[in-house]
Order: C-alpha cells, then structure tokens, then sequence
C-alpha cells in the first residue's frame, strides 16, 4: 500500500514538473491570434469562476436599476467596453479575434452570472487577459451602472430601449432571438 501511494505522488509530481518543463521551454504556444485548445478553454473558464466564486463578496447592487442609470451604464459600457467586447450596433467587436482568450460578446451573449459576479470581474480584470481592472478608471456607482446594465440588457425598459435605438439606430435584443450563452 505503502509503494501504491508513493508511486502516485511520483506519477504526480513527473507530470506537474513535465508541464512546467514543457512551458518553461517554449514548448507551449503563446499566440494571441490562434484558437485556443478546448481543455485549455475549459481549464481557464473554470479556474476564473471557481476564484470569483472563492473571492467576490456577494453584495447586491447599491445602484437602483432606474432609466437614468440603465442610460448611463449603456453610455459607459459604449465608451469604454464596447471595443473589445461588441457595441451597441450589436456587430462583432473588431478586435474580437485579436485577443487569447477572445473576449465574449456582451451584448449578443450577455452574461446569466449573478450581478456581483459581473461587478467583481469588471471592478477587478481577469490576470492573463486583455481584460483591465476598471477599479482605478471608473467609480464605484459607475461600475454598478454597467453591472445592471449588462444584467438586463435583454430586458430593458421602454425608454432604455428607445434611447438605444435612438443611438445605434439598432433595435436592441430582448431574449431568445440569439442564442444565450454563459462564459463557461
């Protein structure tokens, strides 16, 4: 029993040291521009949500969903998300194949995650991403603002809607005419 769980810890401990190895030599590809392997998608969707899990405090947000602030979240999400992650014309971001891992369209793919987990990723950034921590750009309420913005932008009010319209000439989404996807 004893050489059993030796033999484990060995047969652990060779892979461990073989993949560092591995990276440590070049070995593994770097490219930002290549498709990422699916068991490396895996690895890393799930190690970013098991951490925002492990440490995002699970508050509401303190910023009432009102018109106003659905406006102010959709202008704040245009000037500064938007690039990366797919504008309000509801088109492809341009740099959307640019970046490893590419970032989820927000607006054709909103996230179904629970509000302070959206507000923890935009507040804080994802290491190893394109994706910056707003916490040193943005206030506070302003990240709130995008957080309940992305939370319901396929179920906006009457005069969010109209004011989206208005600035895309886009009518925006409202459930189920794209398909929804989670990031994991």
């Amino acid at each position: 029993m004893r050489n059993f769980i030796l033999g484990i810890v060995v047969t652990v401990l060779v892979l461990l040291l073989g993949g560092l190895g591995l990276a440590l030599l070049g070995f593994l590809p770097t490219r930002a521009n290549s498709t990422p392997p699916a068991t490396e998608v895996h690895l890393a969707m799930s190690a970013l949500d098991n951490s925002v899990e492990r440490h995002a405090p699970r508050v509401n947000n303190p910023v009432p969903p009102t018109d106003e602030n659905l406006i102010e979240g959709l202008k704040i999400y245009t000037m500064n998300c938007a690039l990366c992650h797919g504008g309000i014309d509801r088109l492809p971001s341009t740099l959307e194949k640019s970046f490893y891992p590419p970032p989820p369209n927000l607006i054709l793919h909103p996230p179904d995650d629970p509000e302070w987990h959206v507000y923890y990723l935009i507040r804080n950034g994802v290491r190893y991403t394109g994706m910056p921590a707003w916490d040193k750009t943005l206030s506070d309420p302003d990240l709130w603002k995008v957080t309940a913005f992305l939370a319901r932008v396929e179920k906006l009010p009457p005069a969010v809607q109209d004011y989206w319209k208005k600035s895309s000439g886009v009518t925006p989404p409202t459930g189920g005419e794209e398909e929804h996807h989670d990031h994991k």
